[in-house]
């Protein structure tokens, strides 16, 4: 069933109406789910299995997987972490790439590192994965075929590597060290009633890490990576026959293991008597709660049988979960949000799954609520149409997912298969599992619903977790048992009650339809542009490389940038409560429900320079997208209890915030750089709140989207002019304008000083030193500049990570951004982000700087330039495989007057920047710019 649980998709509907398929067939309990033929799987003789799935989703790339079936809770006590080193070392050497090779290699395609080339170990898994490599020169699939091959038996394991390694993990292990990872460790014994998952978090312990001796390593990896626990899965634009037969040829040489250690699997222990945690850390700030209980794990959903429990149950977890989000939307409500699950927790064990986040001092209140919740859902079931617009969703997402089933994502086929692989959740045909579902369908009904839901509410292994702060009445464990006692034994609960009454959209809307007045058709970027007897211009471009597909944009210039800063507050929060409020004569709670399978949708925002409207729809719901753009435009709602609830949030998140040491550190780094009085800076606060004001709210919406003909629109996608030509004039053209001209204003803040140094010092649960460092001047703005700032980042990144990385040992990674903006001015920008040990910043800011001048001296590492060229070049032809592609050149077009598709605007400049462009691109701009350096330390 796998196919449609990583969509969380289940149904598909014909008639609304009636939950009723006089086509379905008969089916039996026993009967399976039939495998989808697409997915070629396999087994070789020494115990490896592969997968193979062709597809041309991204055209001439494919993608490269290696699973382990081995993870963290493999470890002895003295090999804690050992299974993530290892992950570390498969980039440090094998047998055919020494050192750096696989990096070096596949980065001259344009792979980039921790994004197409990376990993990741849990406790019972380890991937490796190779993603949108290109697929079409043979030599580069034998390459990557042959970095699986060796990942799975021949890592170098060099001691020299393996010492070199030690300090970045020690970094990510400080990188990850905050309040929610402190949290989860005084949880995790709670969680998995002290069983060995408590002890085995991949991350592993420093010490060992630090001090392990080099055999403990290579006994892991001679004991666990073997092929009998070992998948390989290629997908993309390949053909499947070669690389099968290039599987079976490569890999044979891989040796099936000789008495080799079983493969154990961890049961969480049962427990009768209820447990209950406080956890608590001085940086947390809001607080949580989750019930959890533990069941044994069912079998795979293999037959007929398995997939309607878990249809029903799904469905059944769907409305609970809905009547909690319709109370988080009332200011009254106790929580912030809640949501109630069954699902997979570990390899032997499913669990029942309640979490709460109450607003500041309600948790008693918060759990009790939620509590309510479920057993009136236990006690009464669901009203009919609860269960029928749910259905409607689903349906919907179903029959999209069948119409796009060509344009699965490499990740989600993955994903697919390592079910199948580790959690024997076979993959699906999914129009022979739709014939299934009808069925399940056509038996509906609220009592089924309600057994499903309450067979997983059971008395035993039961455990209460509570993420306190230490200023709130934090929840007790006698407060959370009586509230889960008295819940259960609630009298006084009553059937929830459907109020919901359907409606139009359009309902009361009195439209005056327009007409489109001219069209132009650009064939340079074969485009049409209509202008609308409103004033309105739209700029239209057919493009089906996602079939179905359809998106719009709409823009305006002005923005923030209009308004005072005493106004910021409101002209932020706007179309915030527009969007809360609902639209025409529906609230947001009922506008959910009448777009219940619906696929259309459209927002608003209000940006620095700009007013833009935003939205998408299939084609078949491309007239309710216009619908909805129609009603942002002139009929928004502005609701005094929804900007009561927008208030009483913000709000809450300004208490504690003092715990939160993003939020100390943000704040601080504004003051640092602007000021801490600066008048045009503002930062959420409670004067920011108080400066909040309904009515400057509405005034500024119905302002900024009061004249339609400021606004150009974009659309693009697999729409004809005969479909969308009506439409326009029915929905866009009768829009109302009243023809002013306006432009953005240039509200650039300056900084403090032109140099800012400044060290400060953080209280901090986890000392560690954060650098933030930035350069930033007016620039001269053209493509070729845009295109080398770009360049610049990206190079620098590759510098960092082999100095302050791979030499130093002294972050876990340097982050990097590079840019050139048109607007408000021309302005140039780099920033450079990176956290390490306190004891050793001292020693890793000169290097940074180091790296830079370098580059200014005209000492680039041609290898770094060519890196970098490839994956420009990789990353454009990707890109173009999408929609969204036409899209940018639609808007680039006609916005900015040039068009990128035109080799001359991008694939020629990437293809002729030198090193000296780069070095005379730093020299003009790095020795010209403003900068700060802005480091954080930890309080002594």
């Amino acid at each position: 069933m796998n196919f449609f649980k990583n969509k969380i998709v289940y149904v598909f509907l014909f008639a609304v109406g009636n939950i009723f398929f006089s086509a379905a067939q008969n089916f039996k309990a026993s009967d399976p789910i039939p495998v989808n033929e697409t997915v070629k799987k396999g087994i070789l003789p020494n115990g490896m299995t592969y997968y193979i799935y062709p597809t041309t989703v991204n055209k001439n790339t494919a993608s490269y997987y290696i699973i382990q079936n081995v993870g963290s809770i493999l470890e002895n006590d003295q090999q804690k972490g050992l299974a993530h080193f290892l992950e570390h070392m498969a980039f440090n050497g094998t047998k055919n790439f020494e050192g750096k090779g696989i990096l070096n290699t596949l980065q001259k395609q344009g792979a980039v590192f921790g994004k197409n080339i990376n990993a990741y170990t849990s406790t019972d898994e380890t991937v490796y994965n190779l993603d949108n490599i290109p697929s079409k020169d043979g030599s580069v699939v034998d390459t990557c075929l042959l970095v699986l091959h060796d990942w799975s038996n021949f890592l170098s394991l060099t001691d020299e590597e393996i010492d070199a390694e030690r300090g970045v993990i020690t970094e990510e292990w400080r990188t990850r060290q905050n309040a929610g990872q402190r949290i989860y460790n005084q949880l995790s014994p709670f969680y998995y009633n002290n069983c060995l998952y408590a002890e085995r978090a991949p991350i592993g312990d420093m010490d060992i890490v630090k001090n392990f001796q080099y055999k403990a390593l290579r006994d892991f990896y001679k004991d666990w990576y073997r092929p009998d626990l070992q998948a390989i899965a290629i997908v993309g634009d390949i053909d499947a026959k070669e690389i099968e037969a290039k599987i079976k040829k490569l890999f044979a040489d891989i040796p099936a293991p000789k008495n080799p250690k079983k493969r154990f699997e961890i049961a969480i222990p049962e427990n009768s008597t209820p447990t209950f945690k406080l956890a608590l850390d001085k940086e947390v700030s809001s607080t949580g709660i989750t019930y959890m209980i533990r069941h044994t794990a069912e079998k795979p959903t293999t037959t007929f049988e398995d997939l309607e429990k878990e249809v029903q149950r799904r469905i059944a977890f769907s409305l609970i979960n809905n009547r909690l989000s319709e109370m988080a939307q009332k200011q009254e409500c106790s929580f912030k949000k809640a949501q109630i699950s069954y699902q997979r927790y570990s390899r032997l064990n499913d669990v029942f799954y309640l979490s709460v986040s109450p607003k500041p001092n309600e948790q008693a209140a918060a759990f009790t609520a939620v509590m309510n919740e479920w057993e009136r859902a236990c006690k009464f079931g669901f009203s009919d149409g609860e269960i029928e617009r749910a259905v409607i969703e689903n349906s919907s997402r179903y029959e999209n997912y069948l119409e796009k089933i060509n344009e699965i994502s490499h990740k989600s086929v993955i994903g697919m298969i390592k079910s199948d692989y580790l959690k024997h959740e076979p993959i699906s045909d999914p129009k022979a599992e739709f014939e299934m579902v009808k069925v399940i369908l056509n038996n509906l009904d609220s009592t089924i619903l309600q057994k499903k839901i309450n067979e997983v509410y059971v008395a035993d292994n039961r455990v209460v977790t509570v993420t306190g702060v230490e200023t709130e009445d934090n929840l007790t464990q006698d407060q959370a048992f009586d509230i889960i006692k008295k819940a259960e034994n609630n009298s006084n609960l009553q059937p929830y009650v459907d109020t919901f009454v359907n409606k139009s959209l359009m309902d009361g809307v009195d439209l005056k339809t327009g007409k489109i007045v001219s069209e132009k058709k650009t064939t340079e970027i074969d485009a049409t542009t209509y202008v609308l007897s409103n004033g309105v211009k739209v700029h239209y471009k057919f493009a089906d490389k996602n079939k179905n597909d359809v998106k719009l944009k709409a823009e305006s210039f002005g923005g923030i940038s209009l308004y005072n800063p005493k106004d910021y507050p409101s002209v932020s929060r706007a179309t915030n409560l527009a969007m809360m409020s609902g639209i025409g004569s529906l609230s947001s709670n009922d506008l959910d429900k009448v777009l219940k399978g619906n696929t259309a949708n459209a927002s608003v925002d209000i940006d620095n320079l700009t007013e833009s409207v935003s939205a998408s729809a299939n084609v078949k719901d491309i007239e309710t997208m216009m619908q909805l753009v129609y009603l942002r435009f002139m009929k928004p709602r502005f609701d005094e209890d929804k900007f009561a609830l927008l208030k009483q949030r913000m709000e809450n998140g300004l208490k504690n915030k003092e715990n939160d040491i993003r939020s100390k550190m943000g704040d601080s780094l504004t003051y640092a750089v602007y000021g801490k009085n600066n008048p045009k800076i503002r930062i959420m606060d409670q004067q920011y709140i108080d400066d909040l004001s309904f009515d400057k709210i509405k005034s500024v919406y119905q302002d900024r989207f009061s004249d339609i003909a400021n606004f150009e629109f974009y659309i693009v996608g697999d729409v004809t002019p005969d479909v969308l030509k009506p439409l326009l004039e029915k929905y866009i053209a009768s829009i109302a304008r009243i023809e002013r001209k306006e432009n953005f204003k240039d509200n650039t803040v300056d900084w403090a000083s032109d140099k800012i140094d400044k060290d400060i010092f953080i209280e901090m649960g986890t000392p560690k030193s954060s650098v933030r460092i930035r350069y930033q001047n007016d620039y001269s703005f053209s493509q070729k500049n845009k295109i080398i700032a770009s360049f610049l980042g990206d190079i620098l990144k590759l510098r960092f990570t082999e100095s302050l990385r791979e030499k130093e040992g002294g972050t876990y990674g340097a982050h990097v951004d590079s840019g050139l903006s048109k607007l408000p001015k021309p302005q140039v920008w780099l920033s450079i982000f990176f956290d390490c040990d306190a004891n050793k910043v001292e020693q890793l800011l000169p290097i940074v700087y180091q790296e830079m001048d370098k580059i200014k001296n005209g000492e680039i590492v041609k290898e770094d330039l060519e890196k970098t060229r490839a994956n420009f070049l990789k990353s454009r032809a990707d890109n173009k495989n999408f929609n969204s592609y036409s899209m940018d050149q639609t808007y680039l077009f006609f916005k900015n007057k040039y068009n990128i598709d035109d080799p001359k605007n991008y694939e020629n400049i990437v293809n002729a920047i030198t090193e000296k462009d780069i070095q005379d691109f730093a020299n003009s701009f790095l020795n010209k710019a403003k900068s700060y350096e802005v480091v954080y330390k930890p309080l002594l």
